[in-house]
């Protein structure tokens, strides 16, 4: 294989804002149509090429909000289009958009991407120490591809916290810009799914999609359970 070549989403082209309505349907329904669309922060915009769909209370096994509402899990039950940010692992950020009408608590989350503007910032965020662990190595270069490849690496790279939870990406004027645009969809014959990656329950659902032969999608990894020592 040659050597890969970064896309790079062309200046004025998909910048359109997706609007409220594109959210509110089901997760399984959205996740693919996000392929190819672009998550704007500051100075860096990530192209989606992997998405991962959860249902609402009672139906999901995995979904954060399978027992019901929660503090933590309040935001998902808000207006669709808003982003939910949640801390795992005691380590890192992962981010991932309302779906369904408000008070249905569903999501997708946003499992890796290609960064398409602001590579020398998201590569800043990602040496950039914080309160969450570091994702790179002293003196470690990260490449292109594995900018945004994973949803932890996405969240630093576009530089997503704590306090993004609960932005409406919908409305373009969340925190620092955040906002989701139109970018190019993928077509439906390049997009692939699979079961989830890295859960425990309901992990054979065929709900990750991604864009089949991109680069930047993660690998997949199925949970392995924790065991204590003897």
């Amino acid at each position: 294989m040659g050597e890969w070549i970064p896309r790079r989403q062309p200046s004025g082209t998909g910048e359109r804002v997706l609007d409220r309505e594109f959210f509110e349907r089901p997760a399984p329904e959205v996740a693919p149509d996000l392929l190819g669309r672009v998550l704007a922060h500051g100075p860096v915009a990530v192209r989606l090429t992997e998405i991962e769909a959860y249902g609402p209370p009672g139906s999901d096994p995995a979904s954060h909000t399978y027992r019901g509402r929660t503090p933590r899990n309040a935001v998902m039950f808000g207006p669709p289009g808003h982003l939910y940010v949640y801390f795992t692992y005691g380590m890192h950020y992962c981010a991932n958009f309302v779906c369904l009408p408000e008070g249905l608590g569903s999501g997708v989350l946003l499992r890796a991407g290609e960064v398409v503007r602001g590579v020398e910032a998201a590569r800043t965020r990602r040496h950039r120490p914080s309160t969450a662990a570091p994702l790179t190595g002293p003196g470690r270069t990260v490449t292109e591809r594995d900018l945004a490849r994973g949803p932890a690496r996405l969240a630093v790279a576009l530089g997503i916290g704590r306090e993004h939870n609960g932005a409406d990406c919908c409305a373009g004027g969340g925190p620092d810009g955040l906002r989701v645009l139109e970018g190019e969809p993928v077509d439906s014959a390049s997009i692939r799914c699979g079961p989830r990656t890295g859960v425990s329950s309901a992990a054979d659902t065929p709900w990750r999609f991604w864009i089949d032969g991109d680069p930047t999608v993660s690998p997949y990894r199925r949970h392995v359970p924790r065991t204590r020592p003897g």
